[in-house]
């Protein structure tokens, strides 16, 4: 198995994180619900104390970002029927040259292996309905396609891994 190691996110990372939301395979994706480039992170937001923000590395090279929130902690949020506990995540490759080569599959395994071993019952993830390799790549995680809704952040595919 490859080593994919998790940092957190600082504030000296953000000119990478920015860089990386310019990329062509992140700009499509990454889009806030009227389908523009989502806002990029900031400073501030490394202080939400619901969501982790890690940059991760394979053979010492930072190459993607991936956060791990707690749904619960906005009302309403499309995976607040999970149970107590549960976990929602976002991730994406800023480095081109590793796409397509099984760092995604990878890296999502290793965070979501950490977050049940932590004792998540479940995970949520929400792609856009036309992200295909982003779903292709989930279904082989073992996340379950629930259904298309358009949220606070978009129109999202909401999938779902429960622990066991």
């Amino acid at each position: 198995m490859q080593a994919y190691r998790f940092r957190p996110v600082t504030v000296s990372d953000l000119p990478m994180i920015h860089r990386w939301l310019e990329t062509p395979a992140v700009r499509q994706w990454w889009i806030d619900a009227e389908g523009n480039p989502a806002d990029p992170i900031m400073a501030d937001d490394l202080d939400e104390p619901d969501v982790e923000r890690w940059i991760v590395s394979f053979e010492g090279r930072s190459f993607a970002y991936m956060q791990d929130y707690d749904p619960h902690a906005v009302e309403g949020h499309h995976f607040f029927h999970l149970p107590p506990g549960s976990r929602g995540i976002d991730q994406f490759i800023g480095e081109p040259d590793m796409l397509g080569r099984g760092h995604g599959t990878g890296f999502i395994r290793a965070r979501i292996d950490q977050l049940f071993a932590a004792g998540a019952p479940a995970i949520g993830t929400d792609p856009h309905p036309d992200n295909a390799r982003a779903i292709r790549t989930y279904e082989k995680l073992g996340f379950v396609r629930k259904d298309v809704r358009q949220t606070d952040w978009g129109r999202c595919l909401l999938m779902e891994r429960w622990a066991g």
